[in-house]
């Protein structure tokens, strides 16, 4: 984020509600044009891992570990480049978005260094998700 282009920013916040166990190598999400999303207070969004680096429009990531749903507790907006934080460690940061699923909830994608799933990182339910502004 550029706070001198976008402007500053809270974080937005939330608590996984389920996790999720399983990665792909052939899944075909594909990111949307948006750099942010508005997510409100409530909605239930997915958490995805990739190490895919590309955050080009229509990239397509195949490469993915599925953490699991997060409901949002502070809305607000979440950027391209936000830490994604869960029980205080970093997972990594946001690469963008695929809506495939969309109205029902966006697959937030996480720029990681590995595809991880929930188990992998020791999530369990009611654990705290925070998209922090990039610093």
């Amino acid at each position: 984020m550029n706070p001198a282009e976008d402007g500053l920013k809270r974080p937005v916040t939330g608590d996984l509600v389920k996790i999720l166990t399983h990665k792909r190598e052939d899944r075909g999400m594909e990111l949307t044009e948006f750099a942010s999303r508005c997510v409100r207070r409530e909605e239930i969004h997915e958490l995805v891992t990739t190490d895919h680096a590309d955050p080009s429009t229509g990239a397509v990531i195949d490469r993915v570990g599925f953490l699991g749903f997060v409901e949002i507790s502070a809305g607000g907006v979440i950027d391209r480049g936000d830490e994604v934080r869960i029980d205080g460690h970093l997972v990594g940061t946001v690469l963008g978005f695929d809506s495939c699923h969309f109205p029902n909830h966006y697959n937030v994608l996480i720029k990681a260094d590995k595809t991880s799933t929930g188990p992998d990182l020791g999530l369990r339910p009611a654990m705290e998700v925070r998209f922090d502004p990039a610093p």
